[in-house]
């Protein structure tokens, strides 16, 4: 009897010894945002492993990976109607011939990572089979065919604890053994923010964005959102996010049929408040200019900084709003966004605005001088000592990183 109780003891102990690795692989996945690529903005369901290879090909040879763009993630319809006698998910046979380990396989030949979707509830969102009830088998599956990423919705999901059935499949996935980084997509419906952490690596806090800029898309039964309605959502989500765990507030619309100005204001708002960076766009047939505005090192340095803290709206008066965080060694990016659909002239007296970051106790001291530079531009312009006199175009952005002179 001793002995039963000392081996159960051990077996115990070892199980929470894999417990607990298991989940220090997953704290550890993503200790900057998440950046990568997504099918659904562009492609909808008419997804293919054609165009898979062809997208990885392309963050290869366009050097979006080596700028840090490495989840390619498969969104919503890659399966087929039905699930199999045993209960398992198929790959569409017409759009997948060889399977999705295949395409995965090719992906990771690359030197990126693979991401899939699914959905919480009985049914995705276009109707295909979901994961509510099959939650260890498909976790199983996603291990077997090696995915890295898991992008999980929340259509169908009548009478379900939002809580509940994200801790049921991160549970899932933890138990496979393989880190796979999850997606939190509840659309902010029961404030993930408040309990993705430990659950997930990031949550989506809005509903769909959408390729507009400052309003609303009528759905018919849903609104989906422009970029400044989101950006206006975040405000008091900051203190939420941190390395290893994301406010998301959806993929970007960079490239998709905004304006030149509007593209880099989206860019650069998303990158000041820390946010996954997971373009949208048909990267097979994109502009210089937009690959140009995804792989602006400087830019994405802000979005990448380690300290991992989300920008605040520090002034928002007359169209104008001004962003800004904190980084490494004492450096600060600042942000003026236009709303307005004419241009503006602003003049900012850096040594009379008092810029802190009360939460997480940062401060941008205006007795010091700092060096400005434009990230946009790419060149200095000047230092904190001198007023900021510029006009900013409609819809348009000026991006700066101040360092201590």
């Amino acid at each position: 009897m001793k002995y039963l109780k000392v081996k159960n003891w051990a077996l115990m102990s070892i199980a929470i010894f894999c417990t607990q690795l298991n989940a220090q692989k997953t704290d550890n996945l993503v200790l900057t945002p998440p950046m990568g690529w997504n099918s659904w903005n562009t492609f909808h369901t008419d997804i293919d492993e054609k165009m898979v290879m062809e997208t990885a090909d392309i963050l290869v040879s366009s050097g979006m990976k080596d700028a840090g763009y490495i989840y390619l993630v498969l969104d919503d319809g890659w399966m087929a109607m039905e699930r199999d006698n045993l209960g398992n998910l198929v790959p569409d046979p017409k759009k997948f011939p060889n399977g999705i380990k295949a395409v995965a396989d090719y992906v990771h030949s690359k030197g990126l990572k693979f991401g899939m979707y699914n959905c919480a509830g009985t049914l995705t969102c276009q109707k295909y089979p979901g994961t509510r009830g099959y939650e260890y088998q498909d976790a199983r599956n996603y291990a077997a065919w090696d995915v890295d990423f898991l992008k999980y919705d929340w259509c169908n999901t009548a009478g379900i604890n939002a809580k509940e059935a994200y801790t049921t499949m991160s549970d899932a996935l933890k138990k496979t053994g393989k880190p796979i980084v999850f997606s939190i997509c509840e659309w902010g419906v029961n404030k993930p923010w408040e309990w993705g952490e430990g659950v997930g690596q990031l949550w989506r806090t809005t509903e769909d964005i959408y390729q507009i800029f400052d309003s609303v898309h009528d759905e018919g039964t849903w609104n989906s959102l422009s970029v400044m309605h989101i950006a206006d959502l975040q405000s008091n989500l900051r203190k939420y996010s941190g390395p290893g765990h994301w406010n998301d507030p959806d993929m970007l619309e960079v490239g998709n049929g905004m304006t030149y100005n509007e593209d880099k204001a989206h860019f650069s708002l998303w990158s000041i408040m820390a946010a996954p960076l997971i373009a949208g766009n048909d990267i097979r047939k994109m502009s210089k200019q937009t690959l140009e505005i995804l792989t602006n090192k400087d830019v994405l340095d802000i979005d990448q900084d380690p300290l991992g803290i989300q920008g605040f709206r520090y002034l928002d008066k007359d169209g104008l709003q001004v962003w800004c965080k904190p980084l490494k060694n004492g450096d600060w990016a600042i942000c003026f966004i236009n709303r307005k659909t004419e241009s503006k002239s602003i003049s900012f007296d850096w040594s009379k605005e008092n810029i802190v970051d009360t939460i997480f106790k940062y401060t941008l001291d205006n007795k010091n001088t700092y060096n400005l530079f434009d990230v946009w531009r790419k060149k200095n312009v000047g230092t904190t000592a001198k007023m900021l006199n510029e006009t900013i175009e409609p819809h348009g952005v000026l991006m700066y990183r101040l360092r201590k002179v």
